[in-house]
């Protein structure tokens, strides 16, 4: 669902108003509910599987819940997994930049610098890392930044307000409250030329009674103190583009449950079945033999009472009950779960690490093969975060590409002998970056110690042949 900026627009008398059914249309949208849906099933809270409950029906056909069965509801863990492993291969080791610089210390001694990762703050990189996390899970995710600092909203928390014929985001509602029936609801609306605020009215409840308790300002205030005046207000600016970024987690722009939901429901009911069956010895059953022509209700009430209470009495002598028992299908339920979890990892593009780390050391070549569709899930995944990334470093003003180090599995001793056989052909800092124990940030601090370390020694070697000479001349 898509609120436009035109339609925003129209309404500024009745702004309060206009938010309020904006919202909860929004709230009531499929893409809210996938978020929502989403959400659950990161936190193995797999609603298909914990929401099930368990049918029966009764002599006329009627269905009524099974109380007299176990009711296991195993939910799995592939969401969060999967998506957490997508995200972490691609930003686990952070974002460096390609601009660096050499600059010289207080003592005179050559460092390097990544200005852009400076400029961008120390929370940048768990910034990135919640953002896109988010936006894989639920297809997007939202960015506010403001003078170094960020905040990243999901699609529970945030409407987007998109104009009609570019589709550029030109404005933004975030909403939150602790209890949406019982407490008060805030509404930060965020526009192209600053930011106001809105709440429900003290006693009231509900997005129908918003109103502004806070108007428009810009997003940065600069102030000065003075001795006489002390601190007063100077001047405002706002940012020369809209400071909310979306993050999408793939080119199709869509929620990764998307696909996986079926099968990881299917996973969920066979696992909790078997569970059941284990649990209630199901597949027990008896046949009664000369019952004098039990009716219906007859039987209901000998099945209730056996199942209850174990123990069953049939009024006729002659009567007989014979137990039957039938093992639990296993073979095929396995054989049904291993084929399922195989397809998660085949479609999500998922590295099953046991796989790798399982028996004998793998081979660099190996280990690179089992991980070519997660780069390929990577490699689209890190397109929509380079465009992301460039959103906020021209906010800032800086123009710049961001350099990404995923944080695979590796042979390590096979791959540093591969690059020091290399060695002779690479400057200093293409040999540390390929080096796979070094990360990209790791490199300008690696580089500025050694040519402080080659500094002295040459400087100490100098030194040595004057003293040499001296000695000489005596």
């Amino acid at each position: 669902m898509i609120i436009t900026f035109q339609e925003f627009q129209k309404h500024e008398a009745d702004r309060a108003k206009w938010l309020g059914q904006a919202i909860a249309q929004y709230r009531r949208s499929e893409e809210y509910k996938t978020a929502q849906e989403a959400d659950k099933y990161d936190q193995q809270l797999n609603t298909t599987i914990c929401n099930f409950i368990k049918m029966v029906y009764d002599v006329t056909g009627v269905p009524m819940p099974d109380f007299t069965s176990s009711n296991h509801r195993l939910a799995s863990n592939f969401f969060h997994r999967f998506t957490v492993q997508r995200n972490s291969y691609l930003l686990g080791n952070g974002v460096s930049f390609a601009s660096r610089k050499e600059e010289l210390d207080d003592k005179g001694e050559t460092i390097f610098i990544d200005t852009t990762k400076e400029a961008v703050g120390k929370s940048f990189d768990s910034t990135v890392m919640d953002a896109g996390l988010l936006a894989i899970q639920q297809k997007v995710s939202y960015t506010f930044y403001n003078d170094g600092d960020y905040a990243v909203f999901s699609m529970m928390e945030y409407m987007p307000i998109k104009d009609a014929e570019s589709g550029k985001m030109r404005a933004g509602a975030r909403f939150y409250s602790l209890d949406w029936n019982r407490m008060p609801i805030t509404v930060e609306l965020f526009e192209e030329d600053g930011f106001s605020v809105y709440r429900t009215a003290e006693k009231k409840y509900g997005l129908g009674a918003l109103e502004l308790v806070q108007e428009k300002q810009a997003y940065k205030q600069i102030y000065e103190v003075t001795k006489d005046a002390g601190e007063r207000l100077v001047r405002e600016e706002n940012y020369p583009a809209f400071p909310v970024i979306e993050l999408y987690g793939n080119k199709k722009k869509t929620s990764a449950l998307t696909g996986m939901k079926p099968n990881i429901d299917a996973y969920d009911m066979i696992k909790s079945g078997f569970a059941n069956d284990e649990t209630d010895v199901a597949q027990i059953y008896w046949l009664i033999s000369n019952a004098s022509g039990m009716q219906d209700d007859d039987v209901e009430k000998f099945k209730d009472r056996l199942m209850l209470q174990h123990v069953a009495v049939v009024d006729n002598h002659n009567a007989e009950i014979t137990a039957h028992s039938q093992e639990v299908p296993y073979s095929s339920r396995e054989a049904a779960l291993n084929r399922i979890e195989s397809d998660l990892y085949r479609d999500f593009g998922a590295v099953d690490v046991t796989k790798i780390s399982g028996g004998q050391s793998k081979t660099a070549t190996e280990i690179n093969a089992a991980f070519v569709p997660l780069d390929e899930e990577a490699d689209e995944f890190e397109k929509q975060v380079t465009i992301y990334i460039k959103q906020i470093l021209a906010l800032i003003g800086i123009e710049d590409e961001p350099v990404y180090k995923r944080n695979k599995i590796t042979n390590e001793k096979e791959v540093t002998e591969m690059v020091m056989l290399a060695a002779d052909k690479l400057d200093d800092r293409t040999l540390l970056e390929k080096l796979p124990f070094v990360t990209v940030d790791e490199v300008s601090g690696i580089m500025a110690r050694k040519l402080k370390e080659d500094t002295d020694a040459f400087g100490t070697d100098d030194n040595d042949e004057d003293d040499d000479n001296e000695s000489s001349e005596e």
